[in-house]
């Protein structure tokens, strides 16, 4: 029997390991985290994240050869291949800050391996990490004065919040990079066995690791730039009395194209679109490419105009002032089907609103602790309640800003007479049925079109 472990129980490292653990009976999978309190959740068969059939997954392998602990040290030792999830969220401080990734996690779990393996290892990197960080590995694992062996793979993630059981079920493809060595290629092959229990092989690619590490960069930064493109455009649609909504589609009707990822918003969130368009371009100003670094990052810089945009148009619509109004934002987490805010565009339009002195309400089904710890700073001036109804109640506006489905069945005629008047919606994620909000007496404002206004 194979030993695995996974150092990190969060996003990425809880939901692969459970699918390995489902996927391959025969093999033990343990995952180990500092956070005590993350682990005692997993262990409870109720994850501490939220992702659809995720507690089913963990439930059927778990204290079979699914198992949580919090002895990262006395775990390392049983372990025939370690995947290494753990934070790499980008630099605030130093060199590189704002655009490098934060690496002192990730050196820190390479020291403890290193402390504590006494026979020859395969590491795995799960986390995303620039490029040539698997050389920075090697050297730290090889510094010790013993003689185990480790080979470094890299094995990034695709997964999308909201899909990630169905993501890992059925993958487009899992990358797996590793060394031209024959030790290196050795690995390579116990690693896609792994992956072969349940993939096709046809989907299972390797390369080398830098080809490996870069993809993942690369893959995130052309899905984020998909959003800025259409997001720029939404812009001009608004001021043409173009619909970026049928714009989209006659762009994605082209077989050149495709349609995903071509539906305008408030634009991007989640821990990576961002963080890894940053480390490209902290990359590209590392090794000279200042004209391709300044290409990416407009791609952030077009998200951030988005989110801007967004909020004024709020202010020009309601006019020009929020002071003393009730704005109830329907939505925090950064997309439907997770309660994960981080980079959530919720963050800086609530915070926008507040400096404009609104009185803000948040509501969301499954975010609103993490959006207590987001905006902990502003206690008193933005208020959490679960109900949407109870939250639109006295609003002078609607901000839509999560494309929950619960949101598109609301009974808005009832939640229209209970705000003041005139009743304004904002609709960022334009999932709604504007002729019907209009004809209940809404003044609508959809990102992407011509306002749609009571007359």
């Amino acid at each position: 029997m194979k030993n695995i472990l996974c150092i990190g129980a969060g996003y990425v490292g809880g939901p692969t390991m459970a699918m390995i653990a489902s996927k391959c009976p025969g093999m033990a999978v343990t995952v180990v985290d500092v956070n005590e309190v993350r682990i005692k959740a997993w262990l409870s068969g109720k994850p501490p994240i939220f992702e659809p059939g995720l507690e089913t997954l963990v439930k059927k392998s778990l204290g079979k050869n699914l198992f949580f602990s919090a002895d990262v040290a006395g775990s390392i030792e049983k372990a025939d291949i370690i995947f290494v999830s753990v934070n790499t969220p980008t630099k605030t401080f130093g060199h590189g800050a704002g655009r490098a990734a934060d690496l002192q996690y990730w050196e820190k779990t390479a020291r403890i391996i290193l402390a504590n393996a006494k026979t020859d290892k395969i590491v795995v990197e799960k986390c995303t990490l620039p490029v040539r960080t698997a050389s920075a590995m090697e050297r730290i694992l090889h510094s010790g004065p013993g003689s185990v062996h480790f080979e470094v793979l890299s094995n990034p993630e695709f997964l999308s919040e909201g899909t990630a059981v169905q993501d890992l079920e059925s993958p487009d493809r899992v990358l797996i990079g590793g060394s031209n060595t024959a030790e290196g290629q050795a690995a390579v092959k116990m690693l896609v066995d792994i992956y072969a229990h349940w993939v096709p092989r046809d989907r299972i690619i390797t390369t080398n690791v830098w080809s490996s590490e870069l993809s993942k960069l690369a893959a995130n930064a052309m899905l984020a730039q998909r959003v800025s493109s259409i997001n720029s455009l939404s812009a001009l649609c608004e001021v043409t009395e173009a619909d970026i909504g049928e714009v989209a589609r006659a762009i994605g009707m082209d077989s050149r194209i495709g349609a995903k990822f071509l539906s305008a918003g408030i634009g991007f969130g989640g821990s990576c679109f961002k963080k890894d368009i940053l480390n490209l371009v902290y990359l590209c100003e590392h090794y000279g490419l200042h004209q391709v670094a300044e290409y990416w990052k407009q791609v952030v810089v077009i998200n951030d105009y988005q989110q801007e945009r967004f909020v004024n148009s709020i202010l020009r619509s309601m006019f020009n002032t929020v002071a003393g109004k009730r704005i109830a934002i329907l939505g925090f987490a950064f997309k439907a089907d997770t309660g994960d805010t981080r980079e959530s565009p919720a963050i800086a339009v609530c915070r926008r609103l507040v400096e404009e002195r609104a009185e803000v309400v948040v509501t969301d089904p499954e975010a609103l602790d993490n959006a207590r710890h987001d905006l902990a700073d502003l206690v008193g001036k933005v208020t959490f309640e679960p109900d949407p109804y109870k939250a639109a109640k006295g609003a002078h506006a609607l901000v839509v800003l999560t494309e929950w489905k619960c949101y598109e069945t609301l009974d808005y005629a009832c939640v229209f007479k209970s705000m003041a008047q005139p009743a304004f919606l904002f609709d960022g994620r334009r999932k709604l049925d504007h002729d019907k909000l209009v004809k209940i007496g809404f003044n609508v404002h959809v990102i992407g079109q011509s306002s749609m206004i009571r007359k």
